[in-house]
């Protein structure tokens, strides 16, 4: 047999397997799905599965192969799937990241291989600023403008005295810092916890004795549902108002809190009363099939997978063009469940924010109920240090 045979058929094959790699859009799926943590990362995953399955298991008209693994809530784990996912199996994006500290670190490996992460929650500041990436994408916001919205609410509900609370880990740090940017009234005490933690006695007892008009607090997942648990046996609940980032007070947060959350006014971009056709639509759906409301981050995960969607569909199912890409994501071709969307030149979005108040529904559920917007087309204070314009 000629010599030449045998690598015409070597090419030919290497062909073929490429155009196959190219006809499978896969994805890595990277979140919590154990520990505290675990109740946002089930939501964050059936908001994104749910889009999926709208699109027939083909977003932007590819095949599409999720692969999906538990970060544990620890950076080092989240690396090393981070790693796994791009050497092994070649993902062209990856998603489903909750937690801020685990995103930075997961970023220099993504962007060194040009593999597109779109966040569908984590959003620290840093990546909205000096250290942006154009393989970033985050649907959600930079989590100090949500503080930042919940302290203007807070002025504009005349609370002079607030104590604040948050955990010590970079998205913790960057929601205090937007709380204070905007709110000038007094600060009647300030605390950065544990990150992970659930007992909050002694914080609780400090809070009591600083006697402030309400209490600014952000702790997601399960740090939340233990502080408000423990909130509430210490009698606080209606003597000292909360108020805070959505965050604390969504469908993640109720089942396991219950009444003790009603009244709590809160800030974010999204809500499960929001009346867009996107989100009439993705509320009828996600409640159909899973048997309870969605929180915001189903809502954003589901997002994400639109906008993967939408971005793939625009190039034509091209994953090899990166820039063209880029400039899909950048352009956001997708219905959103808050309405319109664009991005900043940072990736970040620029969006509308809402006062909600936890109530409950015709159901006797709990749920959000918009009372107003606190503002519109807000964007962060990071993009003017990100070098991407």
């Amino acid at each position: 047999m000629p010599r030449t045979l045998p690598l015409l058929a070597a090419a030919l094959a290497l062909i073929a397997n490429t155009a196959s790699a190219a006809e499978t859009l896969r994805i890595g799926f990277l979140t919590t799905l154990s520990g505290p943590g675990a109740v946002i990362g089930a939501d964050i995953r059936d908001g994104f599965q749910l889009a999926l399955e709208q699109a027939g298991g083909k977003l932007g008209g590819l095949e599409t192969r999720v692969f999906e693994a538990d970060d544990q809530q620890k950076p080092d784990v989240a690396v090393g799937l981070t790693n796994r996912m791009v050497e092994r199996d070649r993902v062209h994006m990856v998603t489903g990241t909750i937690w801020s500290n685990l995103a930075l670190a997961m970023v220099p490996t993504l962007a060194n291989a040009q593999v597109f992460f779109i966040s569908p929650n984590a959003g620290t500041a840093q990546l909205a600023g000096a250290q942006c990436s154009p393989f970033f994408f985050n649907v959600s916001w930079t989590v100090d403008v949500v503080g930042e919205m919940a302290g203007l609410a807070a002025m504009q509900q005349g609370v002079k005295r607030a104590y604040v609370m948050a955990p010590n880990y970079p998205s913790g740090k960057d929601v205090v810092a937007g709380f204070r940017r905007s709110y000038k009234g007094e600060v009647a005490g300030e605390v950065f916890t544990q990150f992970g933690q659930l007992d909050y006695a002694a914080e609780i007892t400090a809070l009591k004795a600083a006697q402030p008009d309400a209490v600014f607090i952000f702790l997601p997942g399960g740090m939340g549902i233990n502080f408000l648990k423990q909130y509430q046996q210490a009698g606080l609940v209606g003597q000292i108002p909360l108020i805070g980032p959505g965050f604390s007070f969504d469908q993640d947060t109720f089942g396991a809190v219950g009444d003790a959350v009603l009244g709590v006014k809160n800030t974010l971009q999204w809500s499960q009363d929001l009346d867009v056709p996107a989100n009439r639509a993705f509320m009828a759906a996600f409640t159909a099939k899973y048997g309870r409301q969605p929180s915001y981050y189903a809502a954003q995960a589901y997002d994400a997978a639109r906008l993967i969607d939408g971005a793939v569909k625009a190039v034509g199912g091209d994953l090899s063009d990166k820039d063209a890409l880029r400039k899909a994501l950048e352009s956001a071709p997708f219905e959103s469940t808050r309405g319109a969307f664009r991005f900043n030149t940072n990736h970040y979005p620029i969006q509308t924010y809402y006062l909600r108040e936890v109530v409950k529904g015709p159901d006797g559920a709990l749920t959000n109920r918009i009372l107003g917007t606190v503002a519109t087309d807000v964007a962060d204070v990071h993009a003017a240090s990100c070098a991407m314009k």
